[in-house]
């Protein structure tokens, strides 16, 4: 840990109450908990034995849970289907305090849902019930305009991409025009997306991108195998995408910052312990990079936190949130 633990602290401390607003895929997250002890005589599967089934915010709506476990104030803009799974999310947001205002219902398609069946903490299959069509025309413009009312409320703006037809071109043609205008930059009011390949023709002028390791190859079309052509991969990423700076995350390599006229890239390593379950863990990051960033914390210093965020989340299984309480925990313990 390179950041002392006092500023990783302060940090934490000035997110409590942050307006905040995430625009994205909203997903509900199924959890099937049971026991393995035998094969299925009909086919060499095994048979799980259901203990309990739980219900998680995920996808846009992990994001906001995410900020909210670091006291955030959120606001979330996306959509849900006219169905039992899509009360269920906004039964799971009104738990948590999330502002649900930018939450619509699209009568055209489901609630996405993830349904993990897992066993001895291991996932046995995952069953995706989703449509992923875009949204109609006058509902795409109606959503990007709703969005753009909400701008200037936020203190750090996260679009989490989820490549589920919720971002579309009107919806990045306002964030641009609110760049543009002076809204959105890195130390006042960051915007940060967590893109999806499905939309990489649309985007432009974002201030900050925070593709993995996989997105970013496929946006770049090279592989990242070494942290000099995952630094190139930055610097493709600020041009492709006319943006600021581009986080790049490796998985156990760490992440790589790039900033638009820097002289270096900034690498950070993995701060995970073990490593159970990374679903999730790219939540995590952007929620606690942009938040940090929000308030004033260089990039290095958000970065670490992000990085100690994702550390936490990973040691469990499924999709949780890094709070208060456990970052503060984690980071004492590192400093020690």
């Amino acid at each position: 840990m390179k950041t002392k633990p006092a500023q990783l602290l302060e940090t934490l401390e000035r997110i409590r109450d942050l307006p905040m607003v995430v625009i994205g895929d909203l997903i509900l997250d199924r959890y099937i908990w049971g026991r393995v002890e035998r094969i299925s005589p009909e086919a060499p599967v095994p048979v799980v034995d259901v203990r309990r089934v739980e219900d998680r915010l995920g996808g846009a709506a992990n994001v906001a849970h995410n900020l909210r476990a670091i006291g955030a104030k959120v606001s979330l803009c996306g959509f849900i289907g006219d169905d039992d799974e899509g009360k269920q999310v906004l039964a799971l947001l009104e738990k948590e305090g999330i502002e649900k205002e930018g939450v619509m219902v699209d009568r055209g398609r489901p609630t996405s849902l993830k349904t993990r069946v897992i066993a001895s903490r291991q996932q046995i299959v995952r069953i995706d019930r989703e449509k992923k069509e875009g949204l109609g025309a006058a509902m795409r413009e109606g959503f990007a305009a709703f969005v753009q009312t909400h701008l200037s409320g936020a203190r750090g703006i996260v679009v989490s991409d989820y490549g589920k037809g919720v971002i579309s071109e009107p919806l990045i043609r306002k964030l641009a025009e609110a760049r543009a205008q002076g809204l959105l930059k890195i130390n006042e009011r960051p915007l940060v997306l967590d893109p999806h390949p499905a939309n990489y023709s649309i985007y432009r002028d974002i201030p900050i991108v925070k593709p993995n390791r996989k997105e970013a190859e496929a946006a770049v079309g090279f592989t990242i195998v070494t942290r000099e052509n995952a630094a190139l991969a930055g610097e493709v990423l600020l041009k492709l995408w006319n943006s600021d700076m581009a986080m790049i995350t490796m998985g156990e390599d760490g992440l790589v910052i790039m900033e638009r006229g820097a002289k270096e890239p900034l690498f950070l390593d993995t701060m995970a312990r073990e490593v159970f379950d990374v679903s999730g863990a790219g939540d995590t990051v952007t929620s606690l990079f942009t938040a940090a960033l929000a308030v004033g914390a260089s990039p290095s210093v958000a970065g670490e936190l992000a990085n100690i965020g994702a550390g936490i989340v990973v040691s469990e299984v499924g999709t949780v949130a890094a709070t208060t309480e456990k970052l503060t925990a984690e980071i004492r313990r590192l400093a020690s």
